[in-house]
């Protein structure tokens, strides 16, 4: 079971990100973000995401890399393919996910959102051990930040239209929004 201490998963891994800040407000928290990722392009289970959002991609190991040399990004969390969480930015710190971005008419999303990478591509299925990791972390999200209602959680495709689509059609949205439900209902089962 997850639970959030001083802004951070528990028991998940932690790695600190160089490529974060303060928030204008640690406050407004009041959005999810759901993204894809994989390094390079299709492919799963190494190290580059890892390095990337570590500030220590080298960018000669993959001719895909080239274009990431000098990119500051990070996200809150990465879930890989197996379910697992990798913690990189504490949640009342601004991660680097968003980039330019927009929902409901406020731009820079980064400043009030979460950003949780998935590891996975548009069009390549997400597996279930992801869809649960996910569901659960959400869960947890929700309790300890409430602006962040269920209609508050949406893809990075959501709040960056034309410029991005992670995380695309392969994200079964309703799977997880069910799983997301099932997970409070178990939830709040315990408190």
């Amino acid at each position: 079971m997850l639970i959030l201490q001083h802004h951070r998963l528990q028991p998940v891994a932690h790695c600190v990100s160089p490529h974060a800040d303060a928030r204008p407000d640690s406050t407004d928290i009041s959005l999810l973000v759901v993204h894809g990722i994989s390094l390079p392009a299709g492919q799963f289970g190494g190290p580059y995401i890892n390095d990337l959002f570590l500030g220590c991609l080298d960018c000669n190991a993959h001719e895909d890399f080239v274009v990431l040399q000098g990119l500051r990004v990070s996200a809150h969390c990465l879930i890989r393919r197996d379910g697992s969480i990798v913690q990189y930015v504490d949640f009342d710190q601004r991660a680097w996910h968003a980039g330019v971005s927009e929902w409901q008419g406020r731009e820079r999303c980064n400043d009030f959102s979460i950003g949780i990478e998935l590891e996975g591509t548009d069009n390549t299925p997400y597996t279930e051990l992801q869809y649960r990791s996910l569901a659960a972390m959400a869960a947890v999200i929700q309790e300890n930040y409430p602006a962040i209602t269920d209609s508050r959680i949406v893809g990075h495709e959501d709040i960056a239209p034309g410029r991005k689509t992670d995380p695309g059609p392969a994200f079964n949205w309703h799977h997880f929004r069910t799983l997301l439900q099932a997970q409070k209902a178990i939830n709040n089962t315990r408190k």
